[in-house]
């Protein structure tokens, strides 16, 4: 594959969704127009992914204090959900041990909030060589600020700015088959 399409094109066979943090005591918190947009995208890749038998790994920011993964959102924790107090994923040793079992070398990343757990994890995992593709419609902060300067840094550090369409129909890749129609579906209920 060559160089630009081995960074900016999602491979299929080599990538994980990890949902941060989108928990039953943060949700509120947010924006409430701007987090449902957030969740509604998030359900749309997790429907992709499911669809697609790919790896998804969600984390839980100390649940004790925080909650659990919201109900609208329980489908991200059933394949893996590693609960941490470290705000990098990366801090949390047993996240990059799921990680690595799946051969993932490319992460779709998504959740709360963009400019601490999101942002940490993803220049944890930059440093560690992967391919980190931003979903800049599946992020989100309590502050504006906070999230437009998270968007504005990804790229700088070598993230790839994407939005969930892109990426679903980067994993597509075909105007056919079951997992097109599925998607077609998904992005024609979308709103924002």
């Amino acid at each position: 594959m060559a160089e630009i399409k081995e960074k900016f094109w999602l491979d299929r066979t080599k990538t994980a969704l990890v949902v941060i943090d989108i928990q039953e005591k943060l949700v509120p918190a947010m924006d409430e127009r701007i987090c449902g947009q957030v969740v509604s995208h998030v359900n749309m890749l997790l429907e992709t992914f499911a669809a697609m038998q790919l790896p998804v790994i969600a984390t839980e920011q100390y649940p004790r204090g925080l909650g659990h993964t919201i109900e609208e959102l329980a489908t991200a924790t059933e394949q893996q959900c590693v609960e941490k107090i470290s705000f990098s994923c990366v801090g949390e040793p047993n996240f990059i041990s799921v990680l690595e079992k799946t051969g993932a070398k490319q992460v779709v990343l998504v959740g709360m909030e963009a400019h601490v757990c999101v942002y940490q994890t993803m220049i944890d995992l930059l440093d560690r060589g992967y391919i980190v593709h931003l979903v800049r419609d599946a992020i989100c902060s309590r502050f504006k600020s906070d999230y437009l300067t998270t968007i504005t840094m990804a790229p700088r550090m070598g993230a790839v700015l994407t939005t969930t369409e892109m990426a679903l129909f980067q994993l597509v890749g075909v105007a056919s088959g079951e997992v097109f129609k599925s998607v077609s579906k998904l992005v024609r209920r979308r709103t924002a």
